[in-house]
């Protein structure tokens, strides 16, 4: 059996690489006494997953044995083998033979693919460290920061990857898709996504869906970051979810008092400055403490934030606690992992970097966006073609929300605090608008009732206060 285990260079001289080729043979000698254990395994163990390259072999063809329903014992293996030219590789029908004696019970067949497995995922950890060693003694300045995020995705891809790669068939994927779908059938109000809180919103977009990148676009002052934190606010409170939020713009705490604010109804202001007018607000007040202070909410305020960074974070957040949504504050002010001459390849850069983040992880990445000023000079709703720097934006997100309001700027308007959210771009779904009522002194949004928008009255705000 020695013969069979390769030998590993490292710092401490050569080593034996975690392997067990008892547990290699004991997987490939049930198969052949039992065909129902390939069954049992093949969602556990691949190829790459066996040390010896011969057992590599030996399942590879097993594998085409089980596609095609065809049996696995001993003498089929040997003749696929042998049409396949690699018989004698494996050391023969001999070699066959021993590997079927060797098995203890293969009832146990799991038992041993999951030692298999393990040994394998070890052996792609040092594997690892041998890539990000050499991406170390490359000592280039210039790429520190694509060495780091190449070392870390490398180390990420081993820890959560699955046990066997391979492509979804559409016939396997087909009975989880129905039972999805009956069961929003049973339950009509269920949200495929994840809630933002607002129910009109939640009603165009079904929540929030994972892997896809939502853009909300505005100019400065329209909400942008104020509906940004209502939807994390609401998504970690009321729905215990996890939340990351990177903030270009404004500080951890700024960002604290604005949630604090719309969470216990406090005049803003007042509450920036102390000015608390009343023991019913200092009560409104430690209640919404007690709630975010169990909110998985998590900030990182650091200016010039690179994507190399938040990916890194965002990661380890997945990782360590769960990560159920991203919030990015806002893409402009992004960094990238080196210097373009024009502001459109940079965001080129940013945005596409944020829909492979969304995918990597498999969560909903929210990032917000400034639009050109041809909106201003223009005049009336943005359009897609106003998103500022780059059209790479439209491209890769696949919604795009604008905050529209009318009042902004006019004196005299009949709706006022009332802000359109236009979904100009939803590549699953349909487009359209819904309205929010912006309460100013809280700077919070609110769902407003669908009736008589126009005679708005504050007994008409449709708030989530008794959920919270």
């Amino acid at each position: 059996m020695a013969k069979l285990v390769k030998d590993y260079k490292s710092s401490k001289g050569v080593r034996i690489p975690p392997q067990s080729i008892p547990s290699e043979q004991a997987v490939l000698g049930s198969i052949m006494l039992r065909k129902d254990a390939m069954h049992e395994v093949e969602d556990m163990v691949s190829p790459d997953s066996f040390y010896v390259e011969k057992h590599k072999m030996i399942f590879r063809a097993m594998l085409d044995l089980s596609l095609k329903n065809e049996p696995i014992d001993m003498l089929s293996l040997s003749t696929k083998l042998s049409e396949q030219k690699l018989l004698d590789a494996i050391g023969g029908n001999q070699y066959l033979a021993e590997i079927v004696n060797t098995v203890p019970s293969s009832t146990n067949v799991k038992h041993y693919a999951d030692i298999v497995q393990k040994k394998y995922v070890l052996r792609s950890l040092i594997e690892a460290a041998d890539y990000v060693s050499e991406l170390a003694f490359e000592e280039s300045d210039d790429h520190m920061n694509d060495i780091l995020d190449m070392a870390e995705k490398k180390i990420f891809q081993v820890v959560s990857s699955p046990k066997n790669q391979k492509f979804i068939n559409l016939k396997d994927a087909l009975p989880e898709a129905y039972e999805r779908l009956e069961k929003l059938h049973e339950n009509r109000g269920m949200l495929r996504g994840l809630p933002t809180g607002f129910k009109d919103l939640d009603i165009m977009l079904s929540g929030l869906q994972k892997s896809d990148l939502i853009i909300i676009a505005a100019r400065p002052s329209m909400g942008k970051t104020t509906l940004a934190l209502d939807i994390a606010r609401m998504t970690s409170v009321i729905h215990e979810k996890s939340v990351v939020v990177f903030s270009l713009e404004m500080s951890s705490q700024q960002l604290v008092d604005r949630m604090l604010s719309a969470q216990s109804r406090v005049n803003a202001w007042n509450l920036r400055t102390g000015r608390l007018s009343s023991d019913r607000e200092f009560s409104q007040l430690r209640d919404s403490l007690d709630k975010l202070a169990k909110a998985k909410i998590y900030i990182d305020d650091q200016p010039s934030n690179s994507i190399v960074r938040m990916k890194a974070l965002s990661r380890r957040l997945k990782a360590e606690k769960g990560l159920d949504l991203i919030i990015v504050d806002y893409l402009q002010l992004m960094t990238t992992s080196k210097n373009y001459d024009s502001m459109v390849s940079q965001v080129t850069e940013i945005s596409r970097s944020l829909k492979s983040l969304a995918k990597e992880l498999n969560v909903p990445v929210l990032a917000l966006s400034q639009l050109s000023r041809a909106v201003e000079s223009r005049g009336g709703k943005p359009r897609l073609s106003d998103l500022r720097d780059s059209g790479s934006i439209e491209q890769d997100a696949d919604v795009v929300m604008f905050i529209h309001r009318e009042d902004k700027g006019k004196e005299q308007m009949e709706k006022t605090n009332i802000a359109e959210i236009l979904i100009e771009k939803h590549r699953n779904g349909p487009t359209g608008k819904i309205e929010l009522y912006f309460d100013e002194k809280t700077t919070t949004f609110l769902n407003l009732e669908k009736s008589n928008i126009s005679e708005f009255s504050s007994s008409r705000v449709k708030g989530d206060l008794d959920e919270f």
